[in-house]
């Protein structure tokens, strides 16, 4: 499964916020991934001020990752250029590049977002 940024952001600090979703996320039978889109837009927002870690982003994320017993997955060519056909349901370039590794990886979502519902692509509701 692959994780929306907030979905990895509340597992490490509010876990609660995923409700019904928490269940299977920590079934150790399932694979969670965290996408490269997902710690370049926690760099952004931590460099923007819009979020404080507890240490240098280049160290948390990867750690976290690692904490939750994740697997990193790369932002490839296909996965960006794949953006180009999608509708424009969700204005959010991160969440618009989750959506197509999503597809492509064939990987359900685990987002609290509405939007990203609204595409083709299976998700796990959180929230």
């Amino acid at each position: 499964m692959l994780l929306d940024t907030h979905v990895f952001l509340w597992l490490l600090t509010t876990p609660d916020r995923l409700g019904s979703a928490l269940r299977r996320v920590d079934d150790p039978t399932t694979e969670l991934f965290v996408s490269a889109a997902s710690a370049w837009e926690i760099a952004i927002k931590t460099r923007i001020g819009r979020l404080a870690l507890p240490g240098p982003v280049t160290e948390w994320v990867p750690a976290m990752v690692g904490r939750i017993g994740a697997s990193p997955v790369s932002v490839l060519h296909e996965h960006a250029l794949a953006v180009a056909d999608l509708p424009m349901l969700h204005r959010d370039p991160f969440d618009r590049l989750l959506v197509c590794q999503g597809r492509l990886l064939r990987m359900p979502i685990v987002t609290a977002d509405p939007d990203i519902a609204r595409y083709d692509v299976d998700v796990l509701r959180a929230g």
